[in-house]
């Protein structure tokens, strides 16, 4: 069985405060994938270059303070890939793949964080440009190997995948261009929606991000934005999923998923 999480950390250093490591060391998954490291690689020191004995993968942003994803391993990849090549979002640091290949099987771990355009016009235009940009890259990759991309998309594809959709429908996130784009994905694009593929009727429990404003957490007002998008190969080996919420790392929930699929 192949255990794997994706939490977007708001913050490493603030996560880590919070008792993430030891979380990490009773979930015991093979890989976790974090997202907004907000952290630069020299601030990544002895104390968070490993988590709960896994390794730590990053791909920082160029921005003090800013985006950056990570993966802690169990697990020694084969190789590290770091970035789309594309100039704009690579200095963001918007994505990092742990390559595991053996003569058996070749995959990948992804850890992905898209874009938020809730700031403004400017940041939901780069936002569609990431997503231009993206889909050929996943494209590409799924004509050579399986893998599983762990992201914070932020992007709500359906009206069960918040609490107040009708509030949103003009709100970046929830947007008719952001949900056609992630419908096609899941369509013609080829990947699974590996969280929905085992609960496709779930809304409240499936939430995995709630606003700081008003009480948002306490009335569970939540999102669901961060996925775990593989190949079918890998989806179909997908056992089951669960989004913890007994503990708050950041203004997500981790969301682990067990995999039927060894390395």
């Amino acid at each position: 069985m192949f255990r794997l999480t994706s939490l977007n950390l708001n913050g490493i250093r603030s996560a880590t405060r919070k008792g993430l490591a030891d979380w990490v060391r009773a979930a015991a998954p093979d890989c976790i994938c974090v997202q907004e490291l907000r952290a630069q690689s020299s601030e990544l020191g002895p104390g968070l270059a490993e988590l709960a004995g896994l390794r730590g993968h990053f791909y920082c942003a160029e921005k003090k303070g800013y985006s950056g994803v990570g993966i802690y391993s169990r697990h020694e990849p084969s190789a590290v890939h770091c970035g789309i090549g594309v100039p704009e979002f690579d200095a963001e640091g918007r994505w990092i793949e742990l390559r595991f290949d053996t003569p058996a099987r070749r995959f990948s771990v992804i850890s992905g964080y898209f874009p938020s355009g809730s700031s403004g016009p400017e940041r939901q235009l780069a936002k569609y440009r990431f997503l231009d940009a993206i889909g050929p890259h996943l494209q590409a990759l799924r004509a050579e190997r399986e893998f599983v991309l762990c992201a914070d998309v932020n992007i709500a594809h359906h009206e069960i995948d918040l609490k107040n959709w009708k509030g949103n429908l003009k709100n970046s996130g929830f947007l008719p261009e952001e949900r056609a784009w992630m419908t096609q994905l899941l369509g013609s694009g080829g990947l699974i929606d590996v969280y929905r593929r085992l609960h496709p009727t779930e809304q409240e429990a499936a939430y995995t991000w709630w606003s700081n404003r008003g009480q948002a957490w306490a009335k569970n007002v939540g999102w669901r934005i961060d996925y775990h998008l593989a190949t079918p190969a890998l989806a179909a080996a997908a056992r089951s999923a669960q989004v913890h919420k007994a503990q708050r790392f950041s203004d997500h929930a981790p969301l682990t998923l067990d995999y039927d699929w060894a390395l």
